[in-house]
């Protein structure tokens, strides 16, 4: 099969890639960076470089493709979060209809089912409803828990100030997810076969805020490590201090809210999953104290 994959080589695309042409297919790997060539030739792939605002870039990238794995990358300089990726998933739609792909794979999130009080996750929503509206194209939208791997950004936080935290308390509830967990159920969809408009959950764990930290504390050998519940206000604060625009930096204190009201979690707990990803709290326990000591 020919397919094609964005992302780059971004904590999902990378080892979908090496799923792919570990199989055999034929995979193309868009990207906007050119220095990426030379890895994404290592997995057994080719590069297209170019920008997914380009939409004729997208539609002779496309064109001749079985099917194509579809995510809209973060852009933390946007004016409008929501406007960009909404606009990142009509642009996809476009080149959809114009080079005639009729199987669609497609990264959402959970939460994804609300049009409004989801921070970024508003976006996806508006992604989902685009590629909906498409005739005789098959999608499958793969919403996506809270990565794992965002983890990694509180490191950070951590070292210098001793502590974990947010805009909800160690109470609250995170339905969590592997990258690689994701890309595992992307090669199935791939390399299977389905039809119509649909969607499911990817989820590796599901644990309060609380087990969270204290898996992550003890694997780095903090086991009282404290979380705090931030204000909206502190959140945004820190946000933009560390360098966000007020613009985004609003728009993740409004997902921090939706983790914080539990509305993310709604169709998702009358939907779950058959099977859920190989990858627990315990083994990305592992993998935190890893990248925290490394």
């Amino acid at each position: 099969m020919k397919i094609i994959v964005t992302g780059s080589l971004g904590h999902i695309s990378k080892p979908l890639t090496g799923i792919l042409t570990a199989a055999g297919h034929d995979v193309t790997v868009i990207s906007s960076d050119a220095g990426k060539v030379e890895a994404i030739g290592a997995l057994g792939a080719k590069a297209a470089i170019g920008s997914i605002a380009d939409v004729a870039f997208l539609t002779k990238t496309f064109t001749g493709a079985d099917a194509i794995y579809t995510m809209v990358p973060p852009n933390f300089g946007a004016s409008d979060y929501r406007q960009y990726i909404g606009d990142m998933g009509k642009n996809y739609a476009a080149a959809i209809r114009a080079s005639g792909v009729a199987r669609v794979v497609n990264l959402s999130s959970i939460g994804a089912h609300l049009d409004k009080g989801t921070g970024p996750i508003a976006g996806l929503h508006d992604v989902e409803e685009t590629l909906n509206a498409l005739d005789n194209v098959a999608v499958k939208h793969l919403r996506a828990g809270f990565f794992y791997v965002n983890f990694f950004t509180n490191i950070d936080m951590i070292k210098k100030n001793g502590i974990l935290g947010s805009n909800y308390s160690q109470d609250a509830r995170l339905v969590l997810v592997h990258p690689r967990d994701i890309a595992a159920a992307a090669a199935s969809d791939l390399q299977g076969s389905f039809s119509g408009k649909s969607y499911y959950y990817v989820i590796s764990d599901d644990q309060k805020i609380a087990a969270i930290v204290k898996a992550l504390g003890t694997a780095i050998g903090k086991p009282d490590l404290p979380w705090v519940e931030f204000s909206d206000e502190d959140s945004l604060a820190g946000m933009t201090g560390a360098g966000l625009s007020p613009a985004v930096a609003s728009v993740f204190v409004e997902m921090g809210t939706a983790i914080r009201n539990g509305i993310l979690w709604e169709d998702y707990d009358k939907n779950k999953p058959a099977t859920y990803g190989k990858t627990k709290l315990g083994d990305f326990a592992e993998e935190f104290a890893a990248v925290y000591k490394g």
